[in-house]
């Protein structure tokens, strides 16, 4: 199978979890600065999502220029990725609604931590169906920033039992690692 619905369907699910997450930013109930400065966790927790979301879009794009065909394994390695950053609006509008509770923050992680998951084992499906010679393989090696934000993410879970703004830190600093697409990719292609 040839994967241009692959990608298609990916963007097209990416840009409405994207459109999802502005409509739940509502317009500041005043005129003023305390009324604009009221959305602004909200705000805060959009833009971080906003990042994620293209940094999943920027790296899956880079990730499907290694792939010349599909096949079932794929698209449901594929399907569960895109499950779990279906649940990154609702991860972000809770945790911008209540900044300063420990569960939404840690349930924000744990849907990031997921959709790390599920990108992982897309990419691990895609060099079992490569094979020995797969460009995936030779690009990602050991995978050391793959591994470094999976540790990162359960740390930031994990603070949230102590610190919230910890967890909200450590998601930046994931972001932060991810933020240029991944260069592995290019320079073996």
């Amino acid at each position: 199978m040839h994967k241009t619905r692959l990608e298609a369907f990916s963007d097209g699910v990416v840009a409405i979890l994207i459109t999802i997450m502005v409509l739940e930013i509502h317009v500041p109930a005043g005129g003023d600065w305390q009324a604009l400065r009221s959305i602004g966790p909200t705000f805060s927790a959009y833009v971080l999502s906003f990042i994620y979301l293209g940094i999943y879009w920027n790296n899956h794009h880079h990730l499907l220029h290694t792939v010349d065909r599909v096949n079932g394994a794929m698209l449901w390695a594929n399907l569960h990725l895109l499950f779990w950053l279906s649940l990154v609006p609702v991860a972000t509008n809770w945790m911008g609604d209540h900044p300063h509770e420990a569960l939404p923050t840690a349930m924000y992680g744990v849907a990031l931590l997921c959709s790390a998951i599920a990108f992982t084992i897309l990419v691990h499906v895609i060099i079992r169906a490569q094979g020995s010679g797969s460009k995936l393989k030779a690009a990602v090696g050991g995978d050391f920033k793959g591994n470094i934000s999976l540790v990162l993410y359960v740390a930031a879970i994990a603070s949230t039992l102590v610190e919230h703004r910890i967890a909200w830190l450590l998601y930046v600093v994931v972001a932060l690692i991810w933020l240029v697409p991944d260069k592995r990719i290019e320079r073996v292609l």
